[in-house]
């Protein structure tokens, strides 16, 4: 593994490039045995010594996955009397929810929005460090991995919403980033998910990835690498492994600088704190499954943005059509305010994709571009708290004062 120590150290880039039923919502004094207590948590790895109260939850999906939330009711000052709205946050692809405090205190959306007034809930899809397995799996059972961002947005992000909802007896502001943003835009076309929503706001939104310019995924479509990964009987995807590691080598190798691997998969990032590298590794990446790999890539080779493909056959088994339905953009309402956040060196989030997705909406969302930001600068750059954060928030609140009328 000759390239190993150069893509070790930058292998968090991999964690930046893109999260129907009855809800069965398990409080921290119940949790099952298959989850870790709560001192091994989120709360306690980073957000309780950063100063902030924080209680771990737990939500059983409908297919059966336990997921892990986080709460954050207040600052480090504690209750200041104000009502405070629920913000849920939703990671990207290879992350999980510790990717919106991964910088300082003064830098990190998820502490920003804490220190501004809000009631933060923080989601974790299943397969990653703080969810919490499942209640007949396991991990190294195949069938535990046998989901993509399909079941992510109709399983996983319902039954997040609803716990938040019926807790806080609210609508709740929704923040996504990257495939956060894929589980929001296809989850908002759900009646039930939406009127659970008071308003979006979507860092480098996705629905259609036909333009992208990533060198290196590209790369990875090219080789066919989601299906000969499946044809290995290599379902999780952990690039934590030697063997996660060798992929990479492989899709390398030759091929471009693995030294500058973050650029060549999400663009160039104008703000990016290398600085605090070893720290975000310390929590990333997380695993996903093989087959969310195999179904974005299908959107990038199909240019759709539609629910998995199984093949002709297969898809008359799950779907009876030939074809697999897609989401239909046009279904959300247009009483869903939605802002939107993007940058014009983003290799994953292409300017013409996000055209055609405000083109399919029928509302349209506040924008925010930003000329030399690229895909990471969105939640790790050390100027995002004026560059972005500042309009989120005011977005937020605008939508909190035309609500209480």
């Amino acid at each position: 593994m000759k390239r190993a120590a150069p893509l070790a150290a930058s292998i968090v880039a991999l964690v930046l490039l893109f999260h129907v039923g009855r809800v069965r919502c398990l409080p921290e004094s119940t949790l099952r045995r298959s989850s870790p207590p709560a001192t091994d948590g989120l709360c306690a790895a980073l957000i309780r010594p950063s100063g902030y109260p924080c209680s771990e939850h737990t939500v059983e999906t409908e297919d059966g996955h336990l997921l892990g939330i986080q709460h954050i009711p207040h600052g480090r000052k504690g209750l200041d009397g104000n009502p405070r709205r629920p913000v849920f946050l939703q990671h990207g692809l290879f992350m999980g929810g510790d990717a919106w405090f991964a910088n300082s205190v003064d830098e990190s959306l998820g502490f920003i929005l804490v220190d501004s007034g809000f009631d933060v809930w923080v989601g974790n899809v299943r397969g990653t460090s703080w969810s919490h397995g499942h209640s007949t799996l396991s991990v190294h059972d195949k069938e535990f991995w046998d989901w993509s961002w399909q079941e992510l947005a109709q399983y996983d992000l319902l039954a997040m919403i609803s716990y938040v909802y019926l807790v806080t007896n609210s609508k709740i502001f929704y923040i996504g980033h990257s495939q956060g943003t894929i589980m929001g835009l296809a989850a908002f076309t759900m009646p039930e998910v939406v009127q659970m929503i008071e308003s979006a706001a979507l860092l480098c939104p996705i629905s259609y990835l036909d333009h992208i310019s990533s060198t290196f995924v590209l790369r990875a479509v090219s080789l066919h690498l989601d299906q000969l990964l499946l044809s290995m009987g290599i379902h999780q995807l952990n690039f934590r492994s030697d063997m996660g590691i060798e992929i990479l080598d492989t899709i390398c190798d030759g091929h471009m600088d693995c030294n500058n691997l973050l650029a060549s998969i999400t663009g160039d990032n104008c703000c990016f704190n290398l600085s605090r590298m070893d720290y975000y590794l310390e929590f990333e990446p997380h695993p996903s499954s093989t087959k969310n790999i195999r179904h974005l890539f299908q959107m990038i080779r199909k240019g759709t943005f539609a629910k998995y493909d199984y093949g002709l056959l297969g898809n008359l088994k799950h779907y009876h059509q030939l074809h697999p339905p897609a989401f239909d953009l046009a279904d959300i309402p247009n009483s869903l305010p939605l802002w939107m956040g993007y940058g014009g060196k983003d290799a994953l989030s292409d300017i013409t994709d996000l055209q055609r997705t405000i083109k399919e909406l029928k509302s349209k969302p506040k924008m925010l571009y930003i000329d030399d930001y690229g895909h990471v600068d969105f939640i790790l750059s050390e100027k995002a708290k004026d560059d972005v954060y500042g309009e989120l928030i005011k977005f937020l609140k605008s939508q909190e004062c035309y609500s209480s009328y």
